[in-house]
């Protein structure tokens, strides 16, 4: 079940199979392009798919999960819940290993991450990413440069890149 998307927070509640994974995975990067953090998408998936993975592996007595996405102003939080108490920890997977990265693999892309244990009620492993900062306007790029000048009365200014004069234009976009 989905809740209403705002520009706070979604929620999903699912059974962490590997079907249901790919589908969350979506989900999550939709909610990132409606709030324009397309930047954060490729993270926020994969971290997503990693910890449901964890709960599809390990979790008992049951796959049930919740998924949350935060937008906070300085940054965007993603947790998921489930119903085991245990506590997960990073391992050291060896060179050859086929898991066992998950956790490592989440504290290296993200601005940080945890675990909040809920005691009987299971716990919430969550990571966090910062988003994206403003746009930044640039300076005036110049047309002409000081060579330009000292040949005016011969023949037509060009820009010093060597294409023809153009109107000057704003080097802001819009």
């Amino acid at each position: 079940m989905i809740s209403q998307p705002s520009r706070q927070q979604c929620t999903v509640e699912l059974q962490a199979l590997p079907s249901r994974i790919g589908q969350v995975r979506r989900i999550v990067s939709a909610q990132l392009r409606y709030w324009h953090l397309d930047p954060l998408i490729d993270h926020a998936a994969l971290g997503v798919t990693e910890l449901l993975t964890n709960v599809h592996r390990h979790a008992k007595p049951d796959k049930m999960c919740t998924v949350e996405i935060e937008l906070q102003l300085d940054r965007l939080t993603i947790s998921v819940h489930d119903h085991d108490p245990r506590l997960p920890a990073v391992r050291d997977a060896g060179a050859l290993a086929t898991h066992g990265r998950g956790l490592a693999l989440i504290a290296a892309f993200s601005e940080s991450w945890g675990v909040r244990p809920l005691g009987e009620s299971g716990k919430t492993v969550w990571f966090t990413l910062a988003p994206p900062a403003p746009a930044v306007a640039l300076a005036a790029y110049p047309l002409y440069t000081a060579a330009d000048t000292a040949f005016a009365g011969t023949r037509a200014k060009r820009p010093a890149h060597g294409r023809t004069a153009a109107a000057p234009r704003s080097a802001l976009a819009g």
